[in-house]
């Protein structure tokens, strides 16, 4: 019988890593898709540099669908460490609810930017454009949590998603 995991493999961690650098881009490439829709509301054309931000974030946020894609299967096959053992009940359930909303999200995002830029979808648009403060106040939630397991409740939680499991 297999021992239970105490952290994350290094795929697991490089994924994680990988995907949290890219959506923290995303947020400052945002602005070179407001610029070239800017013409389809009557503003002035787009720069080259800002139309190339725009396909940065495109590029960016289907590299963000795919890895989050990968990391889900490997997560599925793998798994992951089981929670401190005398964790409140709750803590529990919030942890994978954010963490549900997270994996949710992270899919969700590239699926609906990419119908409004592919497709033309306004509706798809508003939704993306919705998902912004959604996904910042995952993030912040995550990185709060993981930051009270380290310093308050002084569990590995962090650690473990620093360095691999061996």
């Amino acid at each position: 019988m297999r021992a239970a995991r105490k952290g994350y493999s290094g795929l697991q961690i490089a994924l994680h890593w990988s995907i949290a650098a890219l959506v923290i881009v995303q947020f400052v490439l945002h602005d070179g898709i407001l610029a070239a829709n800017r013409p389809e509301r009557g503003g002035a054309p787009a720069s080259g540099s800002e139309l190339f931000l725009a396909d940065l974030h495109v590029a960016f946020g289907i590299a963000i669908f795919v890895l989050a894609l990968v990391r889900v299967l490997v997560r599925l096959k793998r798994g992951a460490p089981p929670p401190p053992e005398d964790e409140h009940a709750l803590l529990r359930l919030a942890a994978r609810a954010v963490h549900f909303a997270l994996y949710a999200v992270i899919l969700l995002m590239p699926v609906t930017g990419g119908l409004a830029w592919f497709g033309g979808f306004e509706t798809m648009a508003e939704v993306h454009g919705a998902g912004k403060p959604v996904v910042l106040a995952l993030v912040v939630l995550h990185i709060g949590g993981a930051l009270y397991q380290h310093f308050v409740a002084k569990t590995d939680v962090l650690r473990r998603m620093l360095r691999p499991d061996r």
